[in-house]
């Protein structure tokens, strides 16, 4: 992409830019298609370091959730929340309304939900009409498939599920999600770049805003991904192993004529 590209305004609002965190038990980790995790840090050193550097937001996301059949992050997110001032979002292994409000409660401003939400889509007509729509984000691990499109999965990209999930995301919307998280199981630690077919497929038209995750290796997928119809990028590999700062990536996207957020 060249640093001339016409700017994608997004309604006038600036881009986000979100720090990811995936944490299994004490420690931050990242793997490569959501497998083959490995230790890169304390989540709460490296959430206070991206804070100060300027991350519009943060993500949590408890990657071993489903193991336990529960979000086990309540004490991390009261603790973070005590100490950073920017909206925080939890994911993983929220089954019922009881466990948005426990996070909500120990500080989050949202929750992520994926798995229970395609078991039981009217988990998200009950969270949104309990805690207001702009606290449920619907999360969506996608996978392409072989003869076109993309099937979602749950249970951190193992489990196929048969739903399409471009159709899910217009579906869940309408049942009240706030918000769309969109990983690509494919691209997810690659450092390749962002499925933006897949972000194309869904951005633009389904009228909330959109986070892009999995695949960033540089700020020119970032900007990539704002121009497929994103309202947001969440970063992970970039940011852990220190490639590029936040505000090294508010910088250049600036520079590419990309409004964001001071």
């Amino acid at each position: 992409m060249s640093g001339t590209a016409p700017a994608r305004r997004n309604g006038g609002l600036a881009s986000r830019v979100i720090a990811r965190l995936d944490i299994k038990g004490p420690n931050l980790v990242k793997g490569i298609h959501l497998e083959g995790l490995r230790v890169v840090g304390v989540p709460a050193e490296n959430a206070l370091r991206y804070y100060a550097d300027g991350a519009d937001e943060l993500l949590y996301v408890d990657i071993v959730a489903s193991l336990y059949q529960r979000n086990n992050l309540a004490d991390v997110v009261e603790r973070t929340a005590s100490e950073i001032f920017v909206p925080l979002t939890v994911a993983g292994g929220i089954r019922s309304t009881e466990d948005v409000n426990r996070l909500l409660r120990g500080g989050a401003d949202k929750v992520a939900i994926n798995t229970a939400a395609i078991a039981r889509p009217e988990l998200l007509s009950e969270a949104s009409r309990s805690f207001g729509s702009q606290a449920i984000v619907l999360s969506v691990e996608a996978k392409r498939r072989p003869q076109g499109g993309w099937e979602a999965y749950t249970d951190n990209g193992r489990e196929k599920t048969g739903v399409d999930a471009v159709e899910w995301v217009k579906r869940a919307v309408d049942l009240g999600a706030g918000e769309v998280l969109v990983t690509s199981v494919d691209r997810e630690g690659t450092r390749r770049g962002f499925d933006c077919e897949l972000l194309a497929a869904i951005g633009p038209g389904v009228g909330v805003p959109v986070i892009a995750s999995g695949g960033a290796g540089s700020i020119d997928h970032l900007a990539e991904a704002i121009e497929a119809g994103v309202e947001a990028v969440a970063v992970a590999s970039l940011l852990h192993y220190g490639k590029e700062s936040i505000g090294s990536m508010k910088a250049g996207l600036r520079e590419r004529g990309i409004e964001v957020r001071l």
